[in-house]
């Protein structure tokens, strides 16, 4: 049987992702890194050759940190080249992670659940195991509303990435509604929920360019696509069996408590 490690550098090769070069530039972090995994494009199944990579993780303050009178840095973010390519890590403390995970924040949750894990921890594998317990029938407004967000910029751009993220994000929300499961992978999100026929050959041609356009005629097949899989999603959302409400409180702060005083 593959190892936890094995498996994620599994993933990170599938992904066109180095499996060694993360290692000396996290531990140049200040503070242990709790977990950190890849989001962005390399997640969502459709990089270009020239995609930043998108470091997403959790860090752990010390309490005299938190308690004292100097600025805490609940959130961090750095970036830097590496061999052309720009990477960028944003990090937050672990108490301000787990309270986004309590609020319906599709974004922290794929991040979280990301299978291409460069850092990984024992505190990870707890909050793996309590992800099912904040997921909600409300993540829907997430997900619309980042569809919404990145519609509007492909009307302003013309863009495939934009307009790929619209559609990403529109299947995520419908998944997780009837699915209960937070799936970020766009072209396994293809297999999972009905979608436009024509969206392998948008993820074949955005992986020759990141700023590639979509053309005026795709934009408009696409503007009703949407619109039907907003249709979609609300209606998934209507019946889905998640619950209104997060649950998880008490065993995520009892979490946070163990860790900050190393219990």
């Amino acid at each position: 049987m593959r190892t936890q490690n094995e498996q994620a550098d599994g993933h990170l090769e599938r992904a066109g992702l180095p499996v060694t070069d993360f290692g000396p530039v996290l531990a140049q972090e200040r503070h242990p890194l709790l977990f950190a995994t890849v989001s962005g494009a390399h997640l969502y199944g459709f990089p270009s050759a020239d995609s930043d990579v998108d470091l997403r993780g959790v860090h752990l303050l010390p309490a005299e940190d938190l308690v004292g009178l100097r600025g805490a840095e609940e959130t961090r973010s750095r970036m830097w080249d590496a061999d052309g390519v720009e990477m960028d890590l944003v990090t937050h403390d672990l108490r301000t992670f787990v309270r986004l995970m309590l609020k319906p924040n599709g974004y922290v949750l794929e991040q979280l659940l990301s299978p291409l894990v460069v850092r990984t921890s024992e505190i990870h594998a707890e909050l793996l195991a309590l992800a099912p317990d904040v997921l909600t029938r409300n993540h829907a407004h997430h997900y619309r509303g980042f569809a919404g967000t990145q519609w509007r910029l492909f009307e302003k751009t013309g863009e495939l990435k934009p307009l790929l993220y619209t559609f990403r994000a529109l299947l995520t929300g419908i998944h997780l509604m009837r699915a209960g499961e937070v799936l970020a992978h766009l072209p396994t999100l293809l297999g999972e929920v009905p979608a436009p026929a024509y969206l392998p050959g948008l993820i074949e041609a955005k992986a020759g360019a990141e700023h590639g356009a979509a053309g005026e005629e795709a934009g408009a097949v696409a503007a009703r696509d949407v619109e039907a899989l907003h249709g979609v999603l609300d209606r998934a959302q209507a019946g889905s069996r998640l619950p209104e409400t997060a649950g998880g409180f008490d065993a995520l702060h009892d979490l946070v408590v163990r860790a900050r005083l190393g219990r």
